[in-house]
Parts: structure tokens; C-alpha cells; sequence
């Protein structure tokens, strides 16, 4: 199976999904042999967070025919996390590198979002998905992170930060505390009772994934004239804007899950445009950044890169 030499297995890990895709080449369109998704996990810094990310690759991977996942050599990872629970990484790349038989390499996934948007180089990027962060990186390899502090921290503007506040909104017009909107029958809806919503939003261990499962209702309501849930979209753009704008580059690049719905992204473009900030076109997507992370040992920021290499062990 000479066309599968040198496949490479790239996993973009969100807490919502799993993207992965297997590609064999070189140069900058590599040829696809398989592409599959599956749920996401927590992240590596939460509870069990090695556990569970390992667990959401290998149930994601298991759609891949198993000759193009066994001529896999090298493997890269966009996961969140990684700067934050060194230890917990340690334990998830050396699972991998058994489970797969191949090299490893982990990076920050908002680095693997940016590294495929800007093919490896300079530039600034903004990730709006159920978490949100912009990193600029200078032409030396410089890294800056602005927000992207987690669901209880940050993450102003995000999935998850819409679809709480769109869940609030309609709890405050449950109990008198807020204007009328048609959030609350879609609220009541996901549980039969907004009673029995805090515990929907823990249910499952993931509440900020729960939570944002939520965003895409409210900006479906905002498209169609709801008052409350427009407002909500109004701001989340402008907290958007605001991270963006603090890079102080001029230009921005932005990807993520509901950058990518027209409604939301066209509110953004004006956001964005308000506080001076040009958007740019992405060169690729997280998976590409993910395939170069695992390929490329001389990008700028490598040293924030975690190895584990099969060889070695």
C-alpha cells in the first residue's frame, strides 16, 4: 500500500465534536484517504480530562477503515488544554502512541486553529466556537492569548456564552424579571420545565458544552426579529470585537463553529468593523493546522508543541 506511505492522522478535539482526518503527501493539499467526526471532550485541563479526550479520539478514529488508521506514522492534535495540565498530557500522548502506534503531537487547539489558518505563519486569529480565544502570533514565534479563559473565566462572545445568556434571558422572563421571548418556550422545551434546567445544564459532566448546545437557537430566534436574543447576538459580537481588537494588529482571522453561520458572522463583520479590525481569509482549517504541527518540527512557536515519539519509547 505504497499511496498510504507516510499517512498522517490529524484530530481536531473540541468540546463539542471530534473532527479527524487521514491524509498521505506532501506540500500544502495532501491527499485525503479518510475523513470522519465524532462528540468532542471536556478538555484536557477538566476532571478525567486525559481519560475523556483519549476516549473521543479513539471512538472518532474507530470510523476510519483500519489499513489507512494502521499506515498512520504521525499524528497531530488541536486540543484545549494542553498549556495548562502538563501532567494530564503526558498521560494522553502516551496512551495515543500506544493505541495508534505513531508519533505524537499535541498542540494548544486555538495554536492548531491559527497554525492552519495562516499555514504555519504570523498573524492573528480569532476562534469563536463553544469556547473563544484570539492568539496572535509575531513573525519570531511569539505568542499572545487574549481571553479564551474558560466557561466560568472568559470566553466572552462564545457558543457557550450565548447560549447561557439566552438561557438567562428566558428564565428572567419566567419569573417577571425580564422582557417576553420566544427563548422561553424553546427553554422549556429541552426539559419540559425550566425548573428542571440547572440540572439539564449538568446532566451530562459538560456544561459548557450543555450550555452551548443552546447558541444556535438563540441566534436562529435573532434572525427572526426576537428583541431578547437579537440583543444577545449584538453583544456577543462586541465581545468578540473587543478580544480582537486588543491584539492591536489591525486584522484578523476568524474560524469556529458559529463564525461560520451567515447570520452571526455577518453581525460580526460589523462588530469587527467598529472597532477598526480587517478581517482576512483563513488558508486552512484546524484539521491542516493540526497535519502541519505533526509534520513540521520548525514553525516558530514549536517549543509550545508536545512530542511523543514512537520511537522513543
Amino acid at each position: 500500500m505504497t499511496h498510504h506511505e507516510r499517512a498522517v492522522l490529524a484530530i481536531d478535539l473540541g468540546k463539542t465534536s471530534c473532527r479527524a482526518r487521514v491524509t498521505t503527501g506532501e506540500g500544502p493539499e495532501p491527499t485525503v484517504l479518510a475523513e470522519t467526526h465524532g462528540r468532542g471532550a471536556p478538555g484536557l485541563a477538566d476532571h478525567e480530562g486525559a481519560e475523556l479526550s483519549v476516549r473521543a479520539i479513539l471512538d472518532t478514529v474507530a470510523g476510519i477503515p483500519t489499513d489507512i488508521l494502521a499506515a498512520v506514522q504521525h499524528v497531530g492534535i488541536g486540543a484545549a488544554g494542553v498549556e495548562a495540565a502538563p501532567h494530564e498530557v503526558a498521560a494522553f500522548t502516551a496512551e495515543l502512541r500506544l493505541a495508534l502506534g505513531a508519533t505524537i503531537a499535541v498542540v494548544n487547539d486555538a495554536l492548531a486553529a491559527h497554525a492552519g489558518a495562516f499555514a504555519g505563519g504570523p498573524g492573528t486569529v480569532l476562534i469563536a466556537g463553544t469556547g473563544a480565544v484570539v492568539f496572535d502570533v509575531d513573525s519570531s514565534g511569539g505568542v499572545r492569548q487574549i481571553d479564551g479563559w474558560g466557561p466560568w473565566l472568559g470566553d466572552e462572545g462564545s457558543g457557550r456564552w450565548i447560549g447561557q445568556q439566552g438561557l438567562e434571558a428566558a428564565l428572567r422572563a419566567s419569573d417577571g424579571r425580564g422582557p417576553a421571548t420566544a427563548l422561553l418556550a424553546d427553554a422549556e422545551a429541552l426539559t419540559g420545565s425550566v425548573s428542571a434546567l440547572p440540572l439539564w445544564v449538568s446532566h451530562h459532566g459538560a456544561p459548557a458544552r450543555q450550555l452551548g448546545t443552546f447558541a444556535p437557537t438563540v441566534i436562529a430566534r435573532a434572525e427572526e426579529g426576537d428583541t431578547v436574543a437579537a440583543a444577545v447576538i449584538v453583544e456577543a459580537c462586541a465581545r468578540l470585537a473587543t478580544s480582537a481588537a486588543a491584539a492591536g494588529t489591525g486584522s484578523v482571522c476568524v474560524v469556529g463553529g458559529i463564525a461560520s453561520q451567515p447570520y452571526f458572522a455577518a453581525h460580526l463583520a460589523t462588530a469587527m468593523h467598529e472597532v477598526g479590525v480587517e478581517l482576512v481569509a483563513p488558508r486552512g482549517d484546524a484539521l491542516d493546522g493540526a497535519r502541519l504541527v505533526a509534520l513540521d518540527t520548525t514553525i516558530t512557536y514549536d517549543g509550545r508543541v508536545v512530542r511523543d515519539d514512537v520511537h522513543a519509547a
